[in-house]
């Protein structure tokens, strides 16, 4: 039996994070999304460690989707570029 999983994103993402995404990227992430995180986050998620710990990271490309999954939710915290996606995370977690 397939579970749907409802994805919420938020509000920094959808203001931010994916109008400052190329074009060829955007397309890469809702791919990543619609058949990865929809269907089965835990499974292709990675969890990440330390301050982090509860949260899961996506590739996409040279870019990560940083997401927590509470039930039959995936709520999205940031897709940003590998390099300053750690370093901009700490202050979205602040403001849930």
């Amino acid at each position: 039996m397939e579970m749907n999983f409802k994805i919420k994103y938020h509000k920094l993402v959808a203001a931010i994070d994916i109008p400052e995404l190329p074009r060829t990227i955007k397309q890469q992430v809702r791919d990543a999304i619609e058949r990865k995180l929809v269907l089965a986050p835990d499974k292709f998620g990675k969890p990440l460690r330390r301050s982090l710990k509860g949260y899961r990271k996506l590739r996409a490309g040279d870019y990560r989707i940083v997401f927590r999954i509470s039930g039959h939710t995936v709520f999205i915290l940031a897709i940003q570029h590998r390099k300053k996606v750690y370093f901009k995370i700490h202050n979205r977690m602040l403001v849930l």
